[in-house]
C-alpha cells in the first residue's frame, strides 16, 4: 500500500490511497517438490507424483473443461462406429513344422583316430586306419586334381571349395572321382592306402588357404 499527501488546509486536504492486489502467496506450484512426494507414504512414488499432479486445482480446471467437451463430441459419433471396430486375431498354428540341420562340414573319416598332427615340418593332419576305408571330402566342392604318384603324396585328390580354400587327401589306394566333378559331404573320394611317403595305412590330410596349409582343426568340428 502507498500513501500519498498533498499539504493542503485541513478540510481540503487529499489522501491518496494505493493498493496493490495480490494473489495467494502460497499458491501451490504445478510440479510438486519431490521431497513433499516422497514424504507422503501412501502408495509408490510414480502414484504419490501423478496423484498431485490430477489434484492440483488448476489441472482440475483444465480436466474439467476437456471431459466436458469430449462428453458433448462423443454424442455425435454413431454407436455403432465403434462396435464396428473388431479387434486384431492372432491365429497359431498347431501344425508341427520339422527343422533340419545339416552339418557343412566333417572328418573325412568315419573313426576319427589321429597319428599325427599338425606341425611346421608337418602340413596337415594324419588319420589312422586300414586300407579299403571310406574317404569323403570335408566340405563340398570341385574336384580340381587327381594326381598318381609312387613318392611324396602318392595317389592324392585335391577338392577346391571356393573362396581359395582347398584341401587334399593323400595316400589313397584307391581314387573313385574325376576331375571338374562336383562333390557334397557324402561323395565318395576314394579309399585309405599307403600309396607314395607312407609307413602303414592312413589318409594325410591338408586344408589350404590361398594355397598356404592351415591348421586343419581350425576348420575341423571339435
Amino acid at each position: 500500500m502507498i500513501r500519498l499527501s498533498i499539504n493542503l488546509p485541513t478540510k481540503h486536504r487529499l489522501h491518496l490511497k494505493l493498493v496493490q492486489r495480490r494473489g495467494p502467496l502460497l499458491e501451490e506450484p504445478l510440479l510438486p517438490d519431490m521431497g513433499k512426494v516422497l514424504r507422503v507414504r501412501a502408495g509408490s512414488k510414480f502414484s504419490r507424483f501423478f496423484r498431485y499432479i490430477f489434484e492440483h486445482k488448476r489441472i482440475k480446471k483444465i480436466l474439467g473443461t476437456n471431459i466436458a467437451l469430449i462428453v458433448v463430441l462423443s454424442s455425435f459419433v454413431p454407436a455403432r462406429a465403434i462396435s464396428d471396430i473388431e479387434p486384431e486375431q492372432t491365429v497359431i498354428s498347431e501344425e508341427a513344422v520339422p527343422l533340419v540341420t545339416q552339418s557343412g562340414i566333417q572328418y573325412p573319416v568315419e573313426k576319427i583316430k589321429i597319428t599325427q598332427g599338425y606341425k611346421f615340418y608337418h602340413p596337415g593332419i594324419d588319420l589312422d586306419g586300414i586300407t579299403g576305408d571310406l574317404i569323403q571330402p570335408v566340405m563340398a566342392g570341385v574336384v580340381e586334381n587327381i594326381s598318381y604318384s609312387r613318392f611324396a603324396y602318392g595317389n592324392a585328390v585335391i577338392v577346391n571349395h571356393g573362396n581359395k580354400i582347398t584341401s587334399l587327401y593323400a595316400h589313397l589306394s584307391k581314387i573313385e572321382v574325376e576331375e571338374n566333378q562336383e562333390v557334397t559331404i557324402e561323395t565318395k573320394l576314394g579309399e585309405m592306402g599307403a600309396t607314395g611317403q607312407a609307413w602303414g595305412d592312413h589318409l594325410h590330410l591338408e586344408i589350404r588357404d590361398h594355397n598356404y596349409p592351415i591348421n586343419p582343426f581350425s576348420v575341423l568340428p571339435h
